[in-house]
């Protein structure tokens, strides 16, 4: 499992190989399916309300007396049959938030992986640190990448001040994500994954849970 490697400019500098454990794993459906909803849920904020009918403000006086009117009998005009009065059934706050087990996310990511790399969307970028704070600087760089006309997600291991205020006015088209606070849901959204090559490792290690072997000369003091 490989994925070009391109520099800033656009030149193609060779292949990195994926960790098939990452990238080359067999895609469950079920569970991004699981995964997408989840997180779309996680992302309401249920803040919807409707009043019931003893909400609604007036509607204390019955509007007519009980008989020989000739009209239906009615006992407030706060009724939800009348216009202005209360609503039945309708939405109230709610909590939406689906908890998903580390377990769960971790593997979801890794289906999400693979799916992209089977799809040879996975392009890997040697750096990105930016000159300037210019959004120009930053879209002639997408430009130049075989990402173009899709919709990218970025991720990279830092954020640095002139890559944040580049890329503000360009998100809708490149989301930039920190390799830390990657989920599926993400590499889902976009067609395209563009990877900082400092970020593999890291993401690596998060989804493995490689532990680096302690320094024995620390150890030992």
């Amino acid at each position: 499992m490989k994925a070009p490697l391109y520099s800033k400019e656009g030149h193609k500098k060779g292949e990195v190989v994926l960790n098939p454990e990452i990238y080359g794993t067999r895609v469950n459906q079920r569970l991004l399916h699981l995964v997408r909803t989840a997180y779309a849920a996680n992302l309401r904020s249920g803040t919807a309300n409707t009043k019931i009918r003893k909400e609604v403000q007036g509607g204390g006086k019955k509007p007519w007396r009980q008989k020989g009117t000739g009209r239906a009998r009615a006992g407030s005009i706060r009724s939800p049959i009348w216009k202005g009065g209360g609503v039945v059934f309708g939405p109230h706050p709610r909590d939406y938030t689906v908890h998903m087990g580390k377990t769960m996310r971790s593997k979801a990511i890794v289906s999400a992986l693979s799916l992209r790399a089977g799809e040879k969307s996975i392009v890997v970028i040697e750096d990105l640190a930016l000159e300037t704070p210019k959004t120009k600087e930053w879209v002639e760089i997408m430009k130049a990448l075989p990402v173009k006309d899709k919709k990218v997600l970025c991720v990279v291991r830092a954020i640095g001040t002139n890559l944040k205020r580049a890329s503000r006015n360009y998100k809708k088209v490149v989301e930039l994500k920190l390799v830390n606070e990657l989920n599926a849901y993400h590499i889902l959204q976009r067609e395209k994954l563009l990877i900082e090559q400092e970020a593999l490792p890291i993401l690596e290690t998060r989804l493995l849970g490689a532990v680096k072997p302690a320094d024995p000369e620390s150890a030992s003091s």
